[in-house]
């Protein structure tokens, strides 16, 4: 893999001193007709006769599907908090969508939480119930150590973390901050809104591709009785030679949790990696990061493991290091979301010790890192790098790897269901 150097990394297409999400033409022209209208997230255009009109409309926005509009001064497609009229209404719909997300997980985070203490006192009832009690302080204590090693208690807190807490955090932040919110400072969120809103429309065909192959496989793990032991990173069958286990189990899940949420990662991390830095470092970072990853859990976790995470670490590293030597690539703030990212997965790991292989986390953000650093240089500009033929080739090769290692864990499955019959 060679470095691109600063003079081979500008697309001709893209303007030299502007980022592509930042240029005027970063989004379609408006349609002919009428002079104000708003476009929703599926790409129907809604034309207005009038300032007004387009304002009622802001307000009538209840679901927030206003993605882009335009005016009578737009030679393009903007995001409405850049047309001055719609302040005054805009100002008023982040308020009222605040209030409503932060009133609606409040809602379930007060469910996830009675549901948390419900079956904590379910199991210290049992726990009290079966132990001798002879001391009930000693017994206290021994049946709180029982409910701390608990598997199903361990991963109720962590849900409830997840689903839970973190959400309720988050909203009550945002309704916090749009309290104070000013025209200003309105005005300041237009670069994070222009960049996730450019990043959306941007085609990503390489990124569909993995959780396409995750979910595929997690159909066949249904069907398979022994799923983990058949494909999983069991550490004994690698280490006696399975070396096809360390490629296997990045694609196999433990439960539906674990699958939407790796997915879901995979949808918003791998678009940003394809569209930013191209698409033949998609497969190959992922490859090196679940790797690496892997090797990390073989020598430090005895427990079998799967799951994609050590690949996505992979990613999100590789972001926070190429976004840093690309500064002009993205918005500021949207670099801080990844380190943020990094972060509070570290606190998953530390709460769910147990059940999260923090190991195969860690060795897969430091080989994207890694990777980065390495492949990268540092770039004032703000156009993204173009990649070249051995680019092309390495990735591909990387990419059929990966296809490889998935169709031979379904077949690996498969082989499993059979014997079960």
């Amino acid at each position: 893999m060679t470095k691109p150097s600063r003079a081979d990394s500008r697309d001709p297409a893209e303007a030299v001193d502007v980022a592509a999400w930042a240029r005027d033409d970063a989004f379609a022209a408006p349609p002919g007709g009428k002079p104000w209208g708003w476009v929703d997230r599926r790409g129907n255009h809604h034309p207005c006769d009038s300032a007004e009109a387009l304002a009622a409309a802001v307000s009538a926005d209840h679901d927030g599907t206003m993605d882009l509009a335009w005016s009578p001064a737009s030679r393009h497609l903007v995001v409405p908090e850049e047309i001055p009229e719609l302040a005054e209404p805009l100002l008023s719909a982040h308020q009222r969508m605040a209030r409503s997300d932060f009133s609606d997980l409040a809602r379930r985070f007060i469910w996830f939480s009675l549901v948390l203490v419900a079956l904590a006192a379910y199991q210290f009832y049992g726990g009290w119930v079966r132990l001798p009690a002879d001391d009930p302080a000693a017994k206290a204590r021994l049946v709180l150590r029982l409910m701390a090693g608990s598997t199903t208690l361990g991963i109720a807190v962590l849900g409830w973390l997840i689903f839970g807490f973190i959400p309720f955090y988050q909203a009550w932040r945002r309704r916090r901050e749009t309290r104070e919110v000013a025209a200003d400072r309105l005005v300041a969120l237009v670069p994070v809104l222009r960049f996730e809103t450019w990043l959306s429309q941007q085609r990503s065909p390489v990124t569909r591709l993995f959780p396409g192959a995750v979910f595929l496989v997690y159909l066949f793990q249904l069907l398979a009785p022994n799923d983990i032991a058949a494909a999983g990173l069991v550490k004994s069958r690698y280490a006696a030679g399975e070396w096809w286990r360390i490629l296997t189990a990045p694609f196999l899940h433990g439960f539906i949790p674990h699958l939407l949420m790796n997915a879901a990662a995979m949808f918003y991390l791998g678009r940003r990696i394809e569209v930013l830095a191209r698409w033949p470092h998609l497969p190959l970072v992922f490859l090196l990061a679940a790797w690496t990853g892997g090797e990390f859990s073989a020598r430090l976790i005895e427990a079998p493991t799967v799951g994609a995470s050590g690949g996505l670490m992979g990613w999100l590293g590789f972001l926070l290091v190429f976004e840093t030597l690309h500064r002009p690539l993205v918005p500021k703030s949207c670099r801080r979301r990844l380190l943020a990212g990094v972060l509070l997965t570290a606190v998953i790991g530390v709460i769910g010790y147990r059940f999260i292989d923090n190991a195969a986390h860690a060795g897969g953000l430091a080989a994207g890192m890694l990777y980065a650093w390495i492949v990268f240089p540092k770039s004032t500009s703000p156009t993204r790098p173009r990649v070249n033929a051995t680019d092309r080739i390495v990735g591909a090769l990387a990419g059929a790897l990966l296809a490889g290692a998935c169709g031979f864990a379904i077949w690996r499955l498969v082989i499993d269901w059979l014997a079960s019959r």
